[in-house]
């Protein structure tokens, strides 16, 4: 037990030790004159943004039909099954758009990130840049940060309203609900707060999920059998983070 809380606050030291070097090497160094090297942030902002398109409207389109059965099933006994709209835009914008699009970008580019960069630890061409001088975090990690933290956000918005269509498609058509009417109660239950915290869940899990994909590159030790372990880590890991900080920001948006 004493060995794995050990582990636990190396890991948590270490985590916040790669986002400080991290934050530096993208907001203080470049006031110093070493510049960013924009065309790699460009490369990550297509291979997570684009890459991750497909994935993103799939899950957000069928959650959006999910939500709207479900939540017609009990608006149905109060006779209000045209506030299904605005349940589903609710629902999407504040917490399950930024979550879900979060857990996609664990799995799919976290989880990518992490392999890569173990590859390359194992075969030592982090060393290498090390070697020559350069600095690893700047060249391999900040723009693979700022990659993701500038993509997710636009993941999010994109997917909120791919749910929503979803929505859309069961109120009009299954449940009969007047299109205008649909999306008029869709928009009138939405407030600037909710936009904005969804917003800013998804910068805030895309640096979490970011930075604890390329730590857990980093650290990759053993091999081919290592990387694996790792990406593993590195997704499981990302995926507590996201719903722990889901929960905090929940709490901090409610209250103030």
């Amino acid at each position: 037990m004493t060995l794995m809380l050990t582990r636990f606050f190396q890991h948590v030291t270490s985590v916040a030790w790669l986002m400080r070097d991290t934050a530096y090497w993208a907001v203080v160094s470049p006031f110093k004159g070493k510049k960013l090297r924009p065309e790699d942030t460009f490369k990550q902002m297509s291979l997570i943004g684009v890459g991750s398109l497909p994935i993103v409207f799939l899950v957000m389109f069928f959650i959006g039909m999910v939500l709207a059965m479900q939540s017609a099933v009990t608006l149905k006994s109060f006779g209000y099954v045209s506030a299904v709209g605005g349940l589903v835009a609710a629902s999407v914008l504040r917490e399950i758009g930024p979550m879900l699009t979060a857990i996609v970008l664990a799995g799919r580019s976290g989880a990518a990130i992490t392999a890569e960069l173990g590859t390359m630890r194992v075969s030592e061409e982090i060393d290498a840049l090390e070697t020559m001088g350069l600095n690893p975090v700047q060249f391999l990690i900040v723009p693979r940060v700022l990659g993701m933290m500038i993509m997710a956000p636009c993941l999010t918005v994109l997917g909120d309203f791919v749910a929503m269509f979803g929505g859309y498609l069961i109120g009009v058509y299954s449940l009969d609900i007047d299109p205008v009417l649909y999306w008029r109660k869709s928009f009138e239950v939405l407030t600037i707060k909710d936009i904005c915290s969804g917003v800013l869940k998804s910068v805030v899990f895309a640096g979490l999920v970011s930075n604890v994909a390329c730590y857990f590159g980093f650290i990759v030790d053993g091999g081919a059998e290592g990387v694996g372990k790792s990406t593993t880590q590195s997704v499981v890991t990302s995926i507590v983070l996201i719903i722990v900080s889901d929960c905090l920001l929940t709490a901090l948006f409610y209250f103030f």
